[in-house]
């Protein structure tokens, strides 16, 4: 693990922070935030006022641990914060519950209000890692106070992420405290089509009035609505309305609101003044605590080499990894087989059709040999010598991440070995990666100039 002094971690802090957030914010909470020292994982600081103290902690203190956590790959980390002059801050802890977005009275209002929100889709039944940890805890905050923080929420990220499962989880967290609340997701495209209809049957204004009357609106894959003036100007008023008016707005795309250069520059503006959280493609850690996960809600028993297979074999996407879990589980269940490992090879030998088949096997051998200056037959043979071991392990990983080869052809092409010899490569290697910054650093030339080969 990277040790860092407690200056560095906070410079790295603050950094993150301002990506995310805006300088108003910055100037006016994070950097009123003194770190004294490190102690036991415990960061302690001081800020000015009881006052300040206060709106940092509940606005500000999950994102900033979610952030340290990050930085440190350190999940113990936390932060104490004290006021300036006094010893301790007697702040109760962080519960998660929704806040009112109106008055008791308004909880009675019309429930038939189509929400589209997935009940399935909660803050429980999603996984957090490194990659989504930032982004989980904004979700939670503004599900907690919907209105009052980081509006609009904007996460970003590729495809099959899990930005879609936390916006739901958004919803159903508000709708949970709130019944009758109007929560309402939709995609960028029904959006546009709504718009459309709505001009050519004479019905913009009751458009309007039920887009314009939302408590939460969480519109998905935001980045659809480029060179679409038309909807982008209805877009614009109505997020000016539920702005003005306290209610919560969440967007996702698939990249950061400044690089949509073709969306009008009022929209991106407004979007960067709220919070600004991306979705990273999950480690090697999370991808199996989520098929994990999944075989517990679905009550399927799922061998544990099958679960590492199938997270080392697919390493960015995770709705291909749940897509995968799906297919073994029917072909296991139609063909009347045991879930094994025979079952698993053949589904993701099909999942593996798609990418990356200008890059073989013999290509990372010959590139691992010419950089470690090794003899091939060495390299790939039965021997076990201490100057092979890591590259042989560096070798099997890459062949496993860069390649659409099975965990079994893999350990064959290396001196017939076990393909639990695979795994136990690849979850070492990419252990050392997360641990050690020039070990990853040297990992991420070698995938550059092997896929440049």
């Amino acid at each position: 693990m990277e040790t860092f002094e407690l200056p560095q971690i906070w410079e790295r802090l603050t950094d993150k922070l301002s990506h995310a957030t805006s300088e108003s914010n910055m100037d006016m909470y994070i950097r009123q935030i003194t770190p004294l020292r490190l102690e036991n994982d415990i960061i302690y600081c001081s800020v000015p006022s009881t006052t300040l103290c206060s709106a940092i902690q509940q606005n500000f203190l999950p994102l900033i641990s979610a952030a340290l956590k990050e930085i440190t790959n350190n999940n113990n980390i936390q932060v104490e914060l004290n006021i300036k002059n006094q010893n301790s801050l007697d702040v109760p802890k962080e519960t998660y519950k929704a806040k009112s977005l109106f008055s008791e009275d308004e909880k009675s209002k019309d429930t038939s209000f189509e929400s589209n929100i997935n009940k399935k889709q909660r803050f429980e039944t999603f996984v957090v890692g490194n990659s989504n940890r930032f982004a989980t805890a904004a979700a939670q905050a503004v599900a907690k106070d919907p209105g009052n923080v980081y509006n609009p929420l904007f996460i970003y990220g590729n495809s099959g992420l899990g930005k879609t499962h936390l916006m739901h989880a958004i919803g159903n967290a508000i709708l949970e405290v709130n019944p009758g609340a109007k929560v309402k997701y939709v995609t960028s495209e029904t959006f546009t089509n709504e718009i459309i209809n709505a001009i050519q049957n004479h019905t913009v204004k009751d458009f309007q009035e039920k887009y314009r009357t939302i408590d939460c609106l969480i519109i998905d894959d935001i980045q659809f609505l480029e060179n679409k003036e038309r909807t982008q100007e209805e877009f614009f008023h109505t997020f000016n309305a539920l702005k003005e008016a306290n209610k919560q707005i969440v967007i996702s795309s698939d990249r950061h609101p400044q690089s949509m250069d073709k969306l009008e520059e009022r929209l991106r503006s407004r979007f960067v003044n709220g919070l600004t959280v991306d979705i990273q493609p999950p480690d090697l850690e999370t991808r199996i605590a989520i098929l994990r996960k999944k075989a517990e809600l679905e009550n399927i028993e799922m061998p544990n080499e099958v679960i590492q297979t199938v997270a080392i074999s697919i390493d960015n996407n995770i709705r291909m990894i749940e897509g995968a879990f799906n297919r073994i589980v029917a072909y296991a269940d139609l063909m009347h087989m045991p879930i094994d490992m025979k079952v698993t090879a053949k589904i993701l030998e099909d999942f593996g059709s798609h990418t990356r088949q200008n890059i073989t096997i013999e290509n990372i051998t010959n590139h691992i040999c010419n950089f470690f200056n090794l003899q091939k037959e060495d390299l790939i043979g039965k021997k076990r010598p201490k100057n092979i071991a890591m590259p042989r392990q560096i070798a099997m990983y890459l062949c496993r991440t860069l390649t659409d080869s099975s965990l079994p052809k893999i350990g064959q092409y290396f001196g017939g070995r076990d393909h639990t010899t695979v795994i136990h490569a690849c979850e070492k290697i990419d252990k050392l990666r997360k641990e050690d910054k020039s070990f990853d650093n040297q990992i991420q030339q070698f995938e550059e100039k092997i896929r440049s080969l």
